[in-house]
């Protein structure tokens, strides 16, 4: 057992979405692995998930991020 709990980075008035518990921290409680942020405003960080889906979305759609001919910029 560590004599010293390791502190996780932060600030305080930074706003995260925690992907394990399902909420949004001030401050990082949890690890960097299981949290989006760091956010503006917690209703930012309550937006996180749909802000993500909507930038997979995006990039998804994106043909520059497709081998297909058409969506080369050199084609």
């Amino acid at each position: 057992m560590p004599l010293f709990k390791r502190r996780t980075a932060g600030k305080p008035g930074e706003w995260f979405y925690c992907l394990e518990h399902k909420k949004v921290e001030e401050g990082p409680d949890c690890p960097g692995k299981d949290r989006m942020g760091p956010y503006a405003s917690r209703e930012e960080a309550t937006r996180a998930m749909e802000t993500a889906r909507e930038r997979n979305a995006e990039w998804e759609n994106d043909p520059r991020w497709h081998d297909s001919p058409s969506g080369r910029p050199d084609a």
